[in-house]
């Protein structure tokens, strides 16, 4: 996981999107200003949404010392920490943002639905 403070998290970008969002204007309105902050923050917005995100769906983790690795073979079993059932971590490029549980899309694909949207905590600063 990065703790970076420069880097900005999905939660930051959502946040900005929904604040800086141009309201609907009223009928009779004048039409809205090129330097109103809230047109600006649209278009800066607009810049990020073809950015390429990494999406990680983690059904479970196991540690094992590498001669245990070796010894695998086809149709070996690998027990995970977690239980059947249990909600599924879902990351964005690394980051943890929320939890899910594993669906059926189609007969050949499997998918994660989001059930936790986990909140953005504060990263922690440098100081000197």
């Amino acid at each position: 996981m990065n703790s970076d403070s420069g880097h900005i998290g999905l939660e930051d970008f959502a946040t900005s999107a929904a604040a800086s969002a141009t309201p609907s204007a009223p009928a009779g309105a004048p039409p809205p200003d090129d330097k109103d902050p809230t047109t600006v923050g649209t278009s800066q917005m607009e810049a990020v949404y073809d950015i390429p995100v990494k999406i990680t769906a983690v059904i479970g983790t196991a540690t094992m010392p590498v001669s245990q690795l070796l010894r695998l073979g086809r149709g070996a079993v690998v027990e995970l920490n977690r239980k059947l059932g249990e909600a599924v971590d879902i990351y964005a490029n690394n980051r943890l943002i929320a939890r899910g549980e594993v669906v059926v899309v189609d007969d050949n694909h499997i998918g994660v639905t989001m059930t936790e949207i986990l909140s953005a905590s504060p990263t922690p600063t440098a100081q000197g």
